[in-house]
């Protein structure tokens, strides 16, 4: 009787993750660029009574189908789904989304190199573009001081209209990083990413190129968090925490008729 109070608590910790995974989701409804996750689970080992494919106790016949019983459930993976973001037009000519494939890379305070969705670039004091945190972009572009006006293409070339000239002086190239499995990246909080053995390397490039997404100016990547779809599976976790509550009581409460037997 005691497998079924197990059981029921492996269940009730598996939709506890699930719905921590809900809501982190959830406040990050707003956040730009973020990726929503999905909690992945996977039964227990087994307890093998009688294994299918034994012989059968006359010696001459297998048993088909035996006795295996399961000792619950488990988290295998949070997974992070890397599906595009709607763009949200800001009209800030430092705002950069990104349409399809690739990372913006910026250079940390651990000497690593950053990964990012979230194209909401300043500038610092010496005119060179950073994200919001202060880290500069990478490869490093600078402002020049008497700028007026900013455009960033499609394929990532940064133009400046310098006061007192007609032409637009080429000032850098935006370069982007994809990844073979990017729901590997490390995430670090901060709208951050690192690489790791899981992701594989960084294959860099400029956008709007084979296998990289375009630029759009002007505008920032949204949250892809669908909210119905997670306040849909929040409801589904929330009742099969109920039900694997349930069985620890019903669990409970037949240990209780045992033990009341004279």
């Amino acid at each position: 009787m005691s497998l079924t109070l197990d059981i029921g608590a492996t269940g009730m910790l598996a939709q506890q993750l699930n719905v921590d995974v809900i809501s982190n989701n959830i406040a990050n409804l707003t956040t730009t660029g973020f990726k929503r996750q999905r909690a992945e689970f996977q039964d227990l080992m087994y307890q093998t009574k009688i294994r299918p494919g034994s012989v059968s106790g006359d010696g001459q016949s297998t048993v088909p189908a035996g006795i295996q019983q399961g000792l619950g459930v488990k988290a295998g993976s949070v997974y992070r789904i890397n599906e595009q973001g709607a763009l949200q037009i800001t009209e800030n000519q430092l705002d950069v989304a990104i349409r399809g494939e690739g990372y913006f890379q910026v250079d940390l305070p651990t000497g690593e190199t950053g990964y990012t969705r979230d194209g909401s670039l300043q500038m610092n004091e010496n005119g060179e573009l950073v994200t919001s945190e202060g880290y500069l972009l990478e490869p490093a572009i600078t402002i020049p001081a008497d700028t007026t006006f900013i455009s960033i293409s499609k394929s990532g070339v940064v133009e400046a209209k310098i006061a007192g000239q007609t032409a637009l002086q080429n000032v850098g190239q935006i370069q982007t990083a994809t990844f073979a499995n990017v729901a590997g990246l490390d995430a670090l909080g901060d709208n951050l990413f690192l690489e790791t053995a899981a992701s594989g390397s960084p294959v860099t490039g400029n956008p709007n190129t084979a296998g990289f997404g375009d630029l759009e100016q002007g505008a920032l990547e949204s949250s892809n968090v669908n909210i119905v779809q997670e306040i849909t599976s929040l409801i589904q976790a929330q009742r099969a925490y109920e039900m694997n509550s349930k069985v620890i009581q019903t669990g409970d409460e037949m240990m209780n008729t045992v033990g009341q037997l004279r």
